[in-house]
């Protein structure tokens, strides 16, 4: 017993500690007036046993159709929160995962991180239960890593039939494409650059010209001259990561924002009803 409460003090002082770091990152030269949240994760034998994150509301009591927001490899940042905040303005609830800073992560990249995906899943139910958001249109955007976990999460046959609650959509910038199925559960929508050499374009391509009778449609925006992180203002100018190039692209960013805010307004209130194909 005494075991189980150190191990509880210690969880509870670890939660404390993640969310002033994340009320740091809200605070450095941005403007965030939402909150840090702590949920579930998905099981209860799951590591770690909870996850927090920054929720973004608009005013008024709902319900709002929402998004669970992936980052990067390298974790959250008040870019993570910004995205959060822009779909709020948008008319969307929108909860920032920080997914590292429980498993005492500093990055992943370059590796294969499945935990953020089943985090999405954490989210998802930890959202549908809230009085204020619609459980019937919840949506999964991510970048790079979280991209990729975005594409894991409606890939169907995958960690999707694992959980009864199911996301209505799907959207991956510059995700890594390769290894993914076509076949979704879901409408996914994939923001690429051409330019991108972290994660190549060509794979995406591959991916969205396999055949897909039985999935839902996948979207494809390829950018020329935009490379990986082109929709973060926070990357003028560009800088070299891992041996690769991230650099703002604003035509890019502006036309991809534009196709995000409309792919979210087609998600439909009835669950059966798939999201018509627009292209």
């Amino acid at each position: 017993m005494q075991d189980k409460g150190v191990g509880a003090l210690i969880r509870a002082v670890n939660l404390v500690l993640m969310s002033v770091t994340i009320s740091l990152w809200l605070t450095v030269g941005t403007g965030q007036a939402g909150a840090v949240v702590e949920f579930p994760n998905v099981w209860e034998q799951s590591q770690p046993p909870h996850l927090l994150g920054y929720l973004a509301r608009p005013d008024g009591s709902g319900p709002f159709p929402a998004v669970v927001v992936l980052h990067g490899c390298n974790g959250f940042s008040g870019a993570s929160a910004t995205i959060a905040d822009r779909l709020k303005s948008l008319g969307y609830v929108a909860l920032t995962i920080d997914s590292l800073g429980p498993r005492n992560s500093s990055s992943e990249c370059g590796h294969f991180f499945i935990g953020q995906a089943t985090d999405a899943y954490a989210a998802l139910r930890y959202l549908s239960q809230q009085p204020f958001v619609d459980p019937d249109r919840v949506a999964v955007l991510g970048n790079s890593m979280g991209g990729s976990s975005a594409l894991f999460d409606v890939e169907r046959g995958a960690i999707e039939k694992m959980f009864d609650r199911k996301f209505r959509a799907a959207i991956a910038y510059y995700p890594s494409c390769r290894g993914h199925s076509a076949i979704m559960s879901a409408p996914t929508m994939i923001l690429i650059g051409d330019a991108d050499d972290w994660n190549p374009a060509s794979a995406c391509r591959e991916m969205a010209a396999q055949p897909r009778d039985e999935g839902a449609r996948v979207d494809l925006y390829v950018y020329p001259g935009a490379y990986h992180g082109f929709n973060l203002r926070e990357l003028r100018p560009g800088i070299r990561v891992l041996g690769h190039w991230l650099e703002y692209n604003k035509p890019a960013a502006l036309d991809a924002w534009e196709k995000v805010r409309t792919f979210l307004a087609e998600i439909p209130a009835n669950p059966t009803v798939d999201i018509p194909d627009a292209r």
